[in-house]
């Protein structure tokens, strides 16, 4: 029965004009996050020397945006972002200019209260990647509202697309598009039954053209586990086509989620919680430690693999 789910996966992923490489391929982006329990939300910039991610506690109370960079082909230690304090940070996404960089906060406003707001999306911005960033400014209506407002993500003429929990959607979460237009951005605008369902669709990523939108979806029927990673491609009329699942070995039947994609070098980023331990003799506490903490342990971590979308 795995096997023919296997050859299945495989399938859908020729079918899709996608190639992946094998299980061995897919990798965590670094052993230096493994220090840290929850790691997800990842981006890197064109040049492909900075890198930001979200750092969480166990059960997610506390949330907060770092960022690596890369002196002499080697990733420096993460250091949290300046302006990341008493409230909850995360899913930064960098423009292709690396001039502003979107993420998530429940912070209020403005200075006049510490109370939470929802969740919004937020910017920062800098002239360049050696200059410090700005205080952080609320995207403001009409992306954001009372409601919350998850993972931005923008195509190269600065088009948004993003989550949002709304009554008026077909589902608990559903992905939204919002087009930039003379400076400002229009009113947000539900996309249509081939990506979102009266389930759950989050965490999307747009392409630089728009040609192919990669989100996640939550037990969807026919899927390989919890949350799996789909693609979907704009036709030549402007409409969105059916979303397909990326196929093994890209998702398990673990938590696949908050994909982003390198399209310069096609890399795919994306986070999991994937868990491959066995029980095995260790011969000290730091090897027990060591295996605890590197393996792919069903904690969230950023994986990378070779992924070919044509």
């Amino acid at each position: 029965m795995k096997f023919k789910i296997r050859l299945l996966a495989l399938f859908l992923l020729m079918f899709n004009g996608i190639s992946a490489q094998g299980d061995n391929e897919i990798v965590q982006f670094s052993s230096t996050l493994n220090q840290f329990l929850n790691v997800r939300d990842f981006c890197i910039s064109e040049s492909g020397d900075e890198a930001y991610f979200t750092l969480q506690s166990p059960f997610q109370e506390i949330s907060q945006i770092a960022r690596i960079t890369k002196k002499n082909n080697e990733w420096t230690a993460p250091e949290l972002l300046p302006f990341s304090d008493t409230y909850m940070d995360l899913e930064p996404f960098l423009s292709s200019d690396g001039k502003r960089l979107y993420f998530v906060s429940d912070r209020p406003l403005d200075d006049s209260t510490q109370e939470k707001k929802d969740f919004d999306i937020w910017y920062v911005e800098r002239n360049g990647p050696r200059e410090e960033w700005s205080k952080p400014k609320n995207l403001g209506a009409p992306v954001n509202s009372t409601l919350d407002e998850f993972y931005p993500t923008l195509s190269e003429n600065n088009n948004l697309y993003f989550t949002l929990e709304s009554p008026d959607g077909l589902g608990k979460d559903d992905i939204y598009f919002s087009r930039w237009e003379n400076g400002t951005y229009s009113t947000p605008v539900l996309l249509d039954e081939n990506i979102n369902s009266s389930g759950y669709e989050f965490n999307a990523f747009i392409s630089k053209k728009e040609d192919y939108l990669l989100f996640s979806k939550y037990n969807e029927e026919g899927g390989l586990g919890s949350g799996d990673l789909y693609i979907s491609r704009k036709g030549a009329n402007g409409n969105w086509t059916k979303a397909e699942n990326i196929g093994a070995p890209i998702n398990t039947k673990y938590m696949e989620y908050c994909p982003f994609y390198d399209e310069k070098n096609k890399i795919l980023y994306f986070t999991s919680r994937r868990n491959d331990m066995a029980p095995r003799a260790f011969g000290s506490v730091s090897e027990f430690q060591e295996y605890i903490y590197g393996s792919n342990n069903g904690l969230s971590k950023i994986y990378m693999t070779t992924l070919i979308i044509k």
